[in-house]
């Protein structure tokens, strides 16, 4: 005779694997590193100065 199986803790297994490799997509599609991220505010600062150094004074 087979072993029975708890369905709840198939489900919830489950569940589990589907919330992971949905995150691990998320991750790919959206996610960045902390140095990426620091580049781009570094990029805009740079950018909002030289704009503003550019700007006439009224």
């Amino acid at each position: 005779m087979s072993k029975p199986v708890n369905l709840n803790q198939y489900r919830k297994q489950k569940a589990r694997t589907e919330k992971r490799s949905r995150a691990d997509e998320n991750a790919i599609r959206f996610g960045r590193t902390r140095d990426e991220k620091k580049l781009d505010r570094a990029r805009a600062d740079k950018a909002r100065r030289d704009l503003d150094g550019h700007k006439a004074e009224e």
